[in-house]
């Protein structure tokens, strides 16, 4: 069933690009899409690492802990773009497309003495996904003239969170954040016939998706020498999805359209949908201004979430599949980053002062297909310049520009399935400045 499902994907391979796009893959097509990496541009380019890492000079939105690594009285703001190049591959046919899509925004704040504030807003998952075929074979279509199959979603949903956090004993840093999911979701199949002796069939989802969640975290920073040894942990709650999927299927011929049937079913009363809960650890050894290391490791269980069972999120289409074409599973992330700084302070050579990045990753997705595990891989590379910048007051400020670049594979072309490569840019801005302090002369 699935290895069909993918050879449709690709027999419309130069799709119109109608503008940017959040995401576009076809294996969005299962449950809430393709779930993004979380992180800045930051962690992006230090392999999606972060539930370890404390620098006062950056954002950390992977622990909520992280955020006491700042200037007490400073605010400061995170804001990235991204941009991917895909390619897709299925035997011999091929398929590109091009995206763009904002990547995180984040603002935070001292609260008092050593502890701080922090919202934001973040994509979660991506919809977006079109596929075509049409059937000439007389064996198969009868008198019906040719039929062609056409499908395509589009959506996703986002992430708005509001935390808190608090250094105690300067060591051991408490966070918690307050996680607000929306979004809206579309999924519809078509089947129209040559023949204006038969109707066509429009089916199809609507999604409006919402649901409440919690993510807490850890760190505890231990001097050594020069250096800090970081260990950290973070764990996401899971969550009942909430909002309504509405499964509609029309029967349209060129005199009228009529409904053939039209039901809502409203999530939250029927509880059938979870968002699965996440737990990760990590571990970092800094010197600081000189170089960091970081590794990480997550984990996800969708299993028995609902998601395999429920329209909308099992279908493809209003499509009468036989049998389910995706199971949930259990996802695991395995990430690991390095950063180096020749001379932050140098005068005289500038890119001495950049700080450079490389780190890599190995996931596996929250579904198996037909049994099959779909794992990803990658490296990334990154650097950030810094813009010498000083407040009123002469404090130094950490504004920043951050470049990086992620090379991925996802899949294989084992059991006749799609193998995903791309290439993916980020940029990530970082500022900084000094709020309450008091002007020394008038």
């Amino acid at each position: 069933m699935t290895a069909g499902l993918f050879a449709l994907l690709f027999f419309l391979p130069a799709r119109a690009q109608d503008g940017a796009e959040t995401g576009y893959s076809p294996y969005s097509i299962y449950g809430v899409g393709d779930i993004y990496r979380q992180g800045s541009a930051y962690s992006k380019t230090m392999g999606g690492v972060g539930i370890a890492g404390r620098d006062r000079r950056y954002i950390n939105v992977s622990n909520p802990a992280a955020i006491t690594a700042r200037d007490t009285l400073a605010f400061m703001a995170d804001f990235g773009v991204v941009q991917s190049n895909n390619i897709y591959r299925q035997g011999n046919v091929r398929a590109g497309r091009n995206t763009f899509n904002i990547n995180n925004f984040a603002f935070t704040v001292p609260i008092w003495r050593k502890s701080a504030f922090i919202f934001g807003i973040s994509p979660y998952s991506s919809v977006s996904y079109g596929f075509s075929r049409r059937i000439t074979d007389p064996s198969i279509i009868g008198t019906t003239g040719s039929v062609e199959y056409d499908a395509n979603g589009d959506g996703g949903i986002y992430q708005l969170y509001a935390g808190g956090a608090a250094t105690f004993w300067n060591r051991f840093s408490v966070g918690a954040q307050f996680i607000y999911y929306i979004g809206n979701i579309e999924k519809n199949y078509n089947m129209s016939f040559a023949s204006d002796s038969y109707r066509d069939l429009e089916t199809g989802f609507e999604m409006s998706l919402n649901g409440i969640s919690g993510k807490f975290g850890v760190q505890y920073e231990q001097p050594i020498k020069d250096m800090y040894l970081t260990v950290g942990a973070t764990y996401k709650l899971a969550n009942k999805m909430g909002g309504y999927v509405t499964d509609f299927r029309y029967g349209v011929s060129p005199v009228k359209t009529d409904t053939l049937s039209h039901r809502v079913d409203t999530l939250r009363k029927s509880g059938n949908v979870r968002m699965a809960d996440e737990i990760g650890v990590g571990i970092s050894l800094r010197k600081p201004e000189k170089w960091t290391v970081e590794f990480n490791w997550m984990r996800s269980g969708w299993a028995g979430k609902g998601l395999d069972t429920t329209p909308g999120f099992a279908n493809v289409g209003g499509t009468a599949v036989s049998s389910l074409p995706f199971s949930a599973a259990v996802s695991n992330s395995f990430r690991a980053g390095f950063e180096y700084i020749p001379n932050r302070n140098d005068i005289r050579y500038v890119m001495k002062t950049f700080a450079y990045r490389i780190g890599g990753y190995y996931d596996t997705a929250y579904y198996k297909l037909d049994g099959n595990t779909v794992s990803s891989y990658g490296m990334t590379f990154g650097i950030t310049i810094p813009m010498r910048i000083s407040s009123y007051s002469g404090a130094p400020l950490y504004n920043s520009l951050t470049l990086g670049m992620d090379i991925s594979r996802r899949g294989s072309l084992a059991s006749n399935m799609v193998r995903e490569t791309y290439i993916s840019f980020v940029i990530g801005f970082s500022i900084h400045d000094v709020w309450f302090v008091k002007q020394r002369y008038q």
